[in-house]
Order: C-alpha cells, then sequence, then structure tokens
C-alpha cells in the first residue's frame, strides 16, 4: 500500500505527549497567549494508571492556573508521612501539606483521573482540536524560523508534517525525543529493585489521611495511601499501594524487561509472608486490586543540557527518577509552568528555552540524586525494629530542603506570566 503524505502548520508550540506535564504546558501556555498543540501517541487518551502524590508546590501551580478545586474533589489532602517496620510500629512520622506550614495541601490522587480532568481543561479552554491522538513523532528537524516534526498518523499510516516555533518533548520514560537528541545515551539505569503497584476498595484506611512507608529487614518496602476523594464520601476508600522488592543487581536495563506488565499475585505474597499489620490485611489489600502492574524502579543520570536550539524536554522525558521522593508528577507540573513563563517574557525561543533549562536542569539534576539517596538510606534503616528514627528524620529534613521548604515555597513570586498577544 503506497504511504500518503500531509503537511500540517500548526502553533507556536508543539508539545509531543498528552500526560500530566504535557497537559499542564498546554494550559500553562494557553494562559499566557502562547497556542499550544498536544500530539498524543496513543489512540484514545483513558484513565489509566494508579495513585501519584502532588506536593503543595504542585498544587500551587494547579491552583493558579483554577484547577484547585477539581483537584480537591478527586483527590485526599496528606497531613502526615509515616515510617513504619513490617509490624506496623511507627519509627518516624512527619507532619505534609498545610500540616508542615505550607499555603497548599499535599493531595494524593489517581493519576488517570487527574490526567483526565486536565485533558478536559484544554479541551474546554484550548478547543477540541488541541490535543491530536494517535500520532507517533519519529523525527524533527529545524529551521530558519522553527522546527519541522515529521511523525505518522496511526489510524491511517499516513505521513504528518508539523511546523512550530518551539517544541517540548513530554513523552515520558521512554521519550522518542530524548532519544533523539541524546542517541548515545544507552538503557535506562535499573535499581536492582521491581515494583507491584494496585488499587484496592476498602471499608477503611487505618493510618488515615497519612502516606504510609514501609520496610523490613530484608529492604522489601511497602507504601500505602489513600487517593479518591469521592469513595470516601461514600463511606469507602480506595487505597494505592506500592510494593518494592530487591530482585536483582543494579545495572543497565535489559531489552527484555516489560513494562506495566500484569502482576502475578502469587509472584508478590511470599515477599511479605511475615508482615503483619495491625491495620490492614496485606494478602486481602492486593487480592481486591482488579489490576496488579509490575515494571522495574529505574532512572537516569542527569543530563547537563536537554535540548538544542527551539527543541526541549519536560516531565519523565527530561528527568526519570526514582518514585521514592513522590515528586515526578510534581517535577513535570513546574517544568511545565517555568517553560510557559519563559517563552512568555522572552520573545526569542532559542533564549527562552536556554533560560528555562538553565532554572530547571540544576534544580531537576539535585531531585534525582535525593531521589537514590532517599531510597538508600531509606531502605537500609526503616526496617530495623530498634531504629530510633533520628537517620530518618535528618534524611526527610534534607529531602525538604532540596525540593523547597514551606517558606520558600510560600513566599516565592508567581510563575504566572504577563498574557503575550501573539498575531
Amino acid at each position: 500500500m503506497e504511504t500518503t503524505h500531509s503537511s500540517t502548520t500548526t502553533a507556536d508550540v508543539i508539545i509531543v505527549g498528552g500526560g500530566i506535564g504535557g497537559l499542564t504546558a498546554a494550559l500553562s501556555l494557553h494562559a499566557a497567549g502562547i497556542k499550544a498543540l498536544v500530539l498524543e501517541s496513543a489512540r484514545e487518551i483513558r484513565p489509566l494508571g494508579v495513585g501519584i502524590n502532588l506536593q503543595p508546590a504542585a498544587v500551587r501551580e494547579l491552583d493558579e492556573l483554577g484547577l484547585l478545586d477539581e483537584l480537591a474533589a478527586l483527590g485526599v489532602p496528606v497531613v502526615e508521612q509515616k515510617f513504619v517496620n513490617n509490624s506496623g510500629r511507627t519509627l518516624f512520622g512527619e507532619a505534609r501539606g498545610k500540616a508542615a506550614g505550607y499555603n497548599w495541601d499535599l493531595y494524593s490522587v489517581h493519576r488517570g483521573e487527574l490526567q483526565m480532568m486536565l485533558l478536559d481543561a484544554v479541551v474546554k479552554r484550548l478547543g477540541p482540536d488541541a490535543v491530536r491522538t494517535g500520532v507517533q513523532v519519529e523525527g524533527f528537524e529545524e529551521t530558519a524560523d522553527g522546527v519541522r516534526l515529521h511523525a505518522v498518523d496511526r489510524a491511517t499510516g499516513s505521513q504528518v508534517t508539523f511546523t512550530a516555533g518551539a517544541v517540548v518533548g513530554a513523552d515520558g520514560i521512554h521519550s522518542t525525543l530524548r532519544g533523539l537528541l541524546h542517541p548515545d545515551e544507552g538503557p535506562l539505569k535499573w535499581s536492582g529493585v521491581t515494583m507491584w503497584r494496585g488499587v484496592a476498595e476498602a471499608e477503611s484506611f487505618a493510618p488515615g489521611n497519612s502516606v504510609v512507608i514501609a520496610v523490613d529487614d530484608k529492604k522489601t518496602g511497602l507504601v500505602a495511601y489513600q487517593i479518591s476523594g469521592a469513595a470516601l464520601k461514600r463511606g469507602r476508600t480506595l487505597i494505592n499501594w506500592v510494593c518494592l522488592v530487591p530482585t536483582g543487581r543494579p545495572g543497565p536495563l535489559g531489552s527484555d524487561v516489560s513494562w506495566n506488565a500484569p502482576g502475578k499475585i502469587e509472584d508478590l505474597l511470599p515477599h511479605y509472608a511475615d508482615w503483619d499489620f495491625d491495620w490492614a490485611d496485606l494478602r486481602d489489600l492486593f487480592a481486591k486490586s482488579e489490576e496488579i502492574l509490575e515494571y522495574p524502579m529505574v532512572d537516569r543520570d542527569p543530563l547537563p543540557s536537554w535540548g538544542r536550539g527551539r527543541v526541549t524536554l519536560l516531565g519523565d522525558a527530561a528527568h526519570p527518577g526514582y518514585p521514592a521522593g513522590a515528586n515526578g508528577g510534581t517535577q513535570a507540573i513546574i517544568d511545565a509552568r517555568v517553560l510557559a513563563y519563559h517563552l512568555a517574557v522572552e520573545p526569542d525561543v532559542t533564549k527562552a528555552l536556554a533560560a528555562y533549562e538553565a532554572d530547571r536542569v540544576p534544580a531537576t539534576a539535585a531531585i534525582v540524586l535525593a531521589n537514590r539517596e532517599v531510597d538508600r538510606v531509606g531502605r537500609n534503616t526503616s526496617g530495623s525494629g530498634t531504629a530510633s528514627g533520628k537517620d530518618l528524620e535528618e534524611l526527610t529534613d534534607s529531602y525538604d530542603r532540596t525540593t523547597g521548604e514551606a517558606e520558600k515555597l510560600n513566599t516565592r513570586a508567581s510563575l504566572t506570566p504577563p498574557r503575550v498577544e501573539r498575531g
């Protein structure tokens, strides 16, 4: 069959990827008067995934985009982060969100519901043509005054060309754009840990509005928290759980690893056979999950720069990190806001993107490295029944200094730029 070709001239900024970061970027650019187009490879954006924590820094940005009420209706505000051992005994607890002095809550929410909330806002504010699904980007080239993107329409198989003043790769941990910009980077770095994740509905969650982090003396971990405000209103609770189990030696990730593969409860249960919480039956929690996902815990070494010229990266495409600090979605949202700010205040696109990277590359690199340290120290100390919690307290204090303490966030100037009127 002959391949057809078409050409489309599109937007000021093309965003490759319709996830949390990409959709927030579209909303932020629109608010600044900059025309954005989102290209998503999936043929349909559906509410997939499990739970996610949005730190106060991200909640502030969604608040400034006028989405706080919708977020609050979806999620659960977190008041405490609690470290326990595998018998449920508390080793250390720390206030989070408004309870820790922030002007904004920390919210736990279903990732898919958050993505759909952002998608609905994009369609409502930018119009239904602002998001093109089923478009797989394959390459790009810079021109004298813009970028030309080469893609395939997955529904028809036709080649499509898009042009824009700037291109942002927000296409996740397996980013095509990152691969084009950094072709010699090599595979993802595996921590040696396999993760199983799921969501289960239950009658109650005894720790309440807390994120619970547990580790045993074999460095096997569990994270659990509530993610649905709607479930709580009807007298139930939706619990997101994450199991982290050392299953191999850290090193480059092999090409034969499955991502988001269906997990088997029989693979999971032996690692938690001697766990005994008074507030949760783990076997029952795992069994009630409609779907269990299995995938490796990975990251990449930070890059000195993400893009070049009129092309850059955002979110996990730019700085994939361990989930240890619960900061991935938060940093993608902040990326989006900082990107829109610089493009709004600097008319030279290449200078604007350089300023964006100057702000975000060192900040996110520090967080990627801090996430590694949180994982290392947390899994080496939490499981000890005699641990005082001092190491954990020092760890969380250090992490907060890296990611942004309450006073710094509360007093920082807004990232909402003056609106740009473009012809």
